[in-house]
């Protein structure tokens, strides 16, 4: 009695530190997601070199992380600061009155009037619409504007994130394997189940974070490149833009460049229209068609529609984080449901009694 008394007392007191501790971690969930993210998609170039260069932790954990340096944070700094610093010009255009959202949309309006009479067959008033689309336009331009003005005042803040992803990056790199198995022996889950659950935790934090950022990439340099060719202002903009919705499988880049089509019509710009609409819907179109079945939806043996709600339930929940959150979530869900069928399904199906064939009832 005695022994369980202490036993009870001890999971509680673990049960209670451990939440402490995920409570003590919080401020910086951030910074530790994506450095666990790091390390499982930069996993495979550290076994290279562990077969290069040999059994030296430090410097091949080193090696790969300079390397995830070079090819992603350093790019996407750049990126970022590109990004801000045309957002912030935008908005001080349009408060400038150099561009005004609102009358390009009244343009449109009075170019397709059609599209007023279809709006109304579904009640949906045009001017309320219109003022949204607007305020829709100058909160975005106004959010990087603060996002700029927020970087410059939490510089610390921002650069001990950074700093805190790549130290921790650095170490799960180097000793991943071991806090693996230690986990392993830790959780009372069954070796087996365990090893299944990080490895699909691990094939969809790759899929995810591998498959959507290349294909945002990919679709995001397809469009700033038409936007640039075609003369749209903005097109670095716009471009990433582009990247950003299309982690949103289904819906994608056709957010932007559909509507700077429809406007180019409007204001007599047929040919541009023209190669934009053909331009977005076979190149841009086909890049997510043809890569995000077989970058995520294969590797997380998802379908698509669970993709896109798993996705877009994760950006609520987690922002930016949510676009690799929601979808591992997701595949953990079906990965525990599988696991349950295939062990307790069987045990039920086994269980019950089986009738010969012929046989009847007695009574």
């Amino acid at each position: 009695m005695y022994a369980k008394l202490e036993t009870r007392t001890f999971l509680a007191m673990l049960v209670g530190v451990s939440f402490a501790f995920i409570w003590l971690m919080k401020p910086f969930f951030g910074p530790i997601f994506w450095a666990v993210a790091i390390a499982l998609i930069f996993h495979p170039v550290q076994q290279l070199l562990v077969r290069r260069l040999g059994e030296r932790p430090n410097i091949n954990a080193l090696i790969t992380l300079m390397i995830c340096m070079i090819i992603v944070v350093i790019p996407v700094l750049f990126l970022g600061t590109a990004l801000i610093a045309e957002g912030v010009g935008i908005y001080q255009k349009i408060q400038e009155g150099e561009i005004r959202p609102g009358e390009y949309i009244d343009q449109v309006n009075r170019s397709f009037p059609a599209i007023q009479a279809f709006l109304a067959q579904f009640d949906i008033n045009f001017g309320e619409l219109r003022d949204r689309a607007v305020s829709a336009i100058l909160g975005g331009s106004q959010f990087l504007a603060k996002q700029a003005l927020g970087i410059g005042q939490n510089t610390f803040q921002f650069f001990l994130g950074l700093a805190l992803m790549v130290y921790l990056a650095f170490f799960l790199l180097r000793d991943g394997h071991k806090l693996v198995e230690l986990l392993i022996k830790a959780l009372p889950l069954g070796d087996e189940r365990e090893r299944l659950l990080f490895a699909k935790f691990a094939e969809v934090t790759r899929a995810t974070v591998k498959g959507n950022l290349l294909i945002a990439i990919i679709q995001g340099a397809l469009g700033g490149l038409i936007f640039w060719a075609l003369g749209i202002t903005g097109a670095l903009l716009w471009g990433v833009v582009m990247a950003i919705v299309s982690l949103l499988p289904a819906v994608g880049a056709a957010i932007v460049w559909v509507p700077a089509a429809v406007y180019l019509a409007a204001v007599g710009d047929i040919i541009p229209a023209i190669i934009l609409t053909a331009f977005g819907t076979i190149v841009i179109g086909l890049a997510d068609n043809l890569l995000r079945p077989i970058l995520v939806g294969r590797d997380t043996k998802m379908p698509d529609y669970l993709v896109l709600l798993s996705t877009l339930g994760g950006i609520v929940l987690f922002g930016i984080n949510g676009f690799v959150m929601g979808p591992l979530v997701a595949a953990l869900f079906m990965a525990f449901w599988g696991i349950f069928i295939r062990e307790f399904g069987e045990e039920a199906h086994a269980s019950r009694p089986e009738c010969e064939p012929g046989s009847k009832d007695e009574g």
